[in-house]
């Protein structure tokens, strides 16, 4: 598996690697992204979920086959 942090910044990267090396792709949705959102929504300036589904959404057509979040818990909540 490769891994890629972070994954939003370089969801041309992700789509590269898996076409690159064909190999398991994983994309770490790091703790400074998190942060990102959580602020703006926080703020009033985005609807927190709209955006987080979005942004995994992004992540996984880029080509990762397994994304590390800290709106895991949250993600799986709402798709649920």
């Amino acid at each position: 598996m490769v891994m890629i942090k972070p994954a939003v910044h370089y969801l041309d990267i992700i789509r590269r690697v898996k076409h690159e090396f064909g190999l398991p792709t994983a994309a770490f949705h790091a703790s400074g992204e998190y942060a990102i959102i959580k602020a703006a929504a926080d703020a009033g300036w985005l609807d927190e979920r709209r955006c987080v589904l979005e942004t995994a959404t992004a992540i996984k057509r880029a080509g990762s086959d397994v994304i590390v979040t800290y709106f895991a818990k949250d993600i799986a909540r709402w798709l649920s």
